[in-house]
């Protein structure tokens, strides 16, 4: 069964280190910035990187609940993209850090790795206090 785990962990982070996903700094996308380490360790600790993991209303790898796929058809809305996001895409690791991107980009346009973790595990309005030991296991992972 241990053995199993890592396996899966390994297999998982080879998959994702195949989907590379650069965040916008700008909506204009002139500045990049690599979000894929830290949705790998934010994945670790949302889901072990199970895509198929449910918990309450939140699902898949990223545990997304249906807010946030609300908010993020809303902020593609604003853009002028015709592109939607379902309550299923939770389940695509693809979609899902497609998501964490587009969240990242319009309410961390300053690419802070310390406010992308307390803003994914607090929402909008996180609290320091609140997010602190979501924070720092997130940056066991990371560093």
């Amino acid at each position: 069964m241990y053995f199993s785990k890592i396996a899966k962990v390994v297999l998982f982070t080879a998959f994702t280190s195949v989907v590379t996903v650069n965040a916008n700094a700008r909506e204009n996308g002139a500045n990049k910035f690599d979000w894929g380490p830290l949705m790998d360790a934010i994945t670790q600790v949302e889901s072990e990187g199970d895509c198929r993991a449910v918990s309450g209303t939140s699902c898949g790898a990223m545990q997304i609940k249906p807010i946030l796929v609300e908010d993020c058809n809303a902020i593609l809305k604003k853009r002028g993209e015709s592109k939607r996001y379902t309550l299923n895409d939770r389940f695509n690791v693809k979609k899902s850090r497609e998501m964490f991107v587009l969240i990242m980009s319009h309410y961390n346009p300053q690419n802070n790795v310390e406010r992308a973790i307390r803003l994914w595990n607090g929402g909008i309005r996180y609290t320091v206090k609140g997010t602190q030991q979501y924070y720092n296991k997130v940056m066991r992972l990371y560093k």
